[in-house]
């Protein structure tokens, strides 16, 4: 095992314990320098600082999302935003136009034409809001659950492929992290 598989055992030799690797303080930029490791110790980095993070993570999502939306075209008119409202009713449930701008990050009006272009494909239907008649409530259709079930289905696929082209120690270090990352994910998403 590498210093860099989270996935690696701790000691294994009983004994006393030896002083790890010297981590920075908060005032000191970058990885630690690592010192001596003890036989059977996991040498760990230091904690990244959450803009550097965040800044490395932006990155990579933004040369992955290509391939997590397919080709253009390749289910008439779903354009990432109207495959994210879709993907948000599945998830909430029927709700108001105003509550999926909300959701969304995007302006009412933008929302509202979406929903009369969603409706008109048959992906969503419109009810009355039983709370306020005036107002009425969008959800996912059978048709629109389908559509949306086969968009993540090929976006999966096309994900596991460059997966596959990952060493295992890449593939255990992703496995590792994708509890912090949906973590992230489900704090973004209230």
């Amino acid at each position: 095992m590498t210093a860099l598989d989270p996935t690696a055992p701790g000691p294994t030799a009983p004994g006393p314990a030896t002083p790890g690797p010297a981590t920075p303080g908060p005032a000191t930029p970058g990885p630690a320098t690592p010192g001596p490791v003890a036989p059977g110790h996991v040498a760990r980095p230091a904690v990244p600082e959450p803009a550097e993070l965040a800044e490395r993570l932006r990155i990579a999502i933004q040369d992955l999302l290509p391939a997590l939306r397919g080709a253009r075209g390749e289910h008439g008119d779903l354009t990432p935003s109207r495959q994210a409202a879709l993907g948000a009713l599945a998830t909430q449930g029927p709700m108001r136009i105003s509550a999926l701008a909300t959701r969304l990050g995007i302006a009412l009006p933008t929302t509202s034409r979406m929903v009369d272009l969603l409706d008109a494909s048959g992906w969503i239907e419109r009810t009355p809001d039983p709370e306020d008649r005036r107002a009425s409530l969008i959800a996912l259709t059978d048709p629109g659950r389908e559509l949306l079930r086969t968009v993540r289905r090929e976006a999966a696929t096309r994900l596991a492929a460059r997966i596959e082209k990952l060493s295992p120690e890449e593939r255990r270090t992703l496995y590792a992290a994708l509890p912090a990352l949906e973590s992230l994910a489900d704090s973004m998403g209230s």
